[in-house]
């Protein structure tokens, strides 16, 4: 049968919604309908999908003057491959059919009216190279009411930066800054002045004096609380009074976390690590917060097996006589499961498979994609203490440990056993199994996350909790 004619299994249809994004998109364009109101609206649409956009940056960089913000939106510009749009362009080097209008008003002194600001601003965004590459809007919006008309417009940023410093400090910052006409680069006197002696020659002082960055400070402070109040869920405030390395850093981390979005979400998870790494207590942890199913693919077998099924007839004489359960079975098995309605409708949490990069090919043709993977790291020494030191008492089944948790009482203690997969030897070859295919399965799995298993087990819950409500970051724009 034709691979693309052969019916999907049925949790392969959410895996596909949601590694295109579905949900997000038919939420996006109709978010967009309802602003713009086009009388075509199929139409509309069609001209959406065609404009591949939607992963295009939406950035505003705010904070008062000397605070960064023309440093921030050019860097990022450069990086993001977006258009950088502020007062100096919409001016100065654009042609644009209002432009006119608001120099007149600047050169005679007269504040720029906000609904001018918004028009211009909504003319230049409309051009294609914006709406293909996405934009960076440096200073706007400046107050509530400019906020509002680009709102109204349609012009809403998926991300706004906001740098602050002290006022003292601002002041000092703009006493020493200069700027490079040809460019439009920004220097400083102090923290960072060119090396280039071409450059220093042309280096000019803006034209704000103390008393007027004082005038404009106060301005800043005044209009910016309501601004923030509109773009509070969006908003990341960042202290520009550090050096310049990691502001930047710390800009280019924000833009790239994705906000939680009104999609369904459905938990498939993979833990991957070595034996006593924590995978199972983690998973029941999950399991019990969330609802999500707990899968452990080595008592899954086990079941299967003492459910005498088809395919357990086939697995038992492996499990019988301690040799690996073929993938094939292995993933049969998984598939079978993982289709049930309980893990359809709440998810998932997987342990124990797969252990390689072959194994994780055989889940992918399953059409089994775990949209969460977490590979724990826990050191030589930390496992062996775990699992060597590890007993059971025959009688009552309950599990101690020599160091961690030792048997309450002597009577107790005399009778603990250690299960043969706990000796020393034993662990060796299973951590040495493990750590010849780790590198491999890690690449495969390349947007997966790293736990740190050698701390407190409630700290790496959390740390496992928080990656898995957040979305994953983007990571189409370089690092530094």
């Amino acid at each position: 049968m034709d691979p693309l004619s052969r019916p999907w299994p049925p949790f392969a249809l959410g895996t596909y919604a949601e590694e295109r994004e579905l949900f997000q998109l038919l939420q996006i364009m109709l978010e967009e309908l309802l602003i713009h109101k086009p009388d075509d609206p199929i139409q509309y649409m069609i001209n959406h999908l065609e404009q591949h956009n939607d992963d295009a940056p939406r950035i505003c960089v705010l904070g008062p003057p000397a605070s960064g913000k023309t440093t921030v939106a050019m860097w990022l510009c450069k990086r993001l491959d977006a258009i950088r749009i502020s007062q100096e362009t919409l001016l100065f080097k654009e042609t644009l059919k209002l432009a006119e209008e608001a120099k007149a008003h600047k050169e005679s002194k007269q504040k720029i009216p906000n609904a001018l600001w918004a028009n211009l601003i909504q003319e230049r965004l409309s051009n294609v190279d914006c709406i293909k590459q996405g934009w960076i809007l440096e200073g706007f919006p400046e107050n509530q009411e400019q906020a509002w008309m680009l709102q109204s417009a349609g012009i809403i940023p998926r991300h706004v930066v906001v740098l602050y410093a002290s006022d003292t400090v601002l002041i000092e910052r703009n006493s020493g800054k200069r700027l490079d006409p040809l460019t439009e680069e920004v220097y400083h006197t102090t923290f960072d002045w060119p090396s280039d002696v071409e450059i220093q020659q042309r280096l000019v002082k803006p034209e704000l004096s103390e008393q007027e960055m004082s005038k404009k400070l106060l301005e800043y402070h005044r209009t910016f609380p309501a601004v923030f109040q509109i773009y509070q869920k969006v908003l990341r405030s960042i202290n520009a009074d550090q050096p310049s390395v990691d502001v930047l850093s710390q800009v280019l981390t924000y833009v790239r976390t994705r906000h939680r979005s009104a999609a369904p979400f459905t938990p498939r998870i993979l833990f991957c690590g070595p034996p006593g790494s924590g995978k199972s207590l983690q998973a029941a942890l999950i399991a019990q917060k969330y609802d999500v199913v707990n899968i452990c693919c080595g008592q899954l077998l086990k079941e299967a097996v003492a459910g005498k099924t088809k395919v357990g007839e086939l697995v038992k004489p492996y499990i019988d006589n301690g040799y690996p359960v073929p993938d094939p079975l292995c993933v049969k098995i998984l598939a079978e499961r993982l289709s049930a309605l309980d893990c359809l409708t709440h998810g998932w949490v997987l342990h124990g498979f797969p252990r390689d990069i072959e194994q994780g090919e055989e889940l992918q043709k399953s059409q089994i994609a775990p949209n969460r993977v977490f590979f724990f790291n826990l050191p030589h020494e930390s496992i062996m203490e775990r699992l060597s030191q590890r007993r059971i008492d025959p009688i009552t089944g309950e599990r101690y440990h020599t160091t961690f948790r030792p048997a309450p009482t002597p009577e107790i203690q005399a009778r603990l056993r250690q299960n043969p997969r706990d000796t020393e030897e034993n662990v060796e070859k299973r951590v040495e199994a493990y750590y010849r295919h780790a590198k491999e399965l890690e690449g495969f799995y390349e947007d997966a996350f790293y736990v740190n298993a050698d701390q407190d087990p409630h700290v790496v819950f959390e740390f496992i909790e928080s990656c898995i409500i957040k979305p994953i970051p983007l990571k189409k724009v370089t690092s530094l």
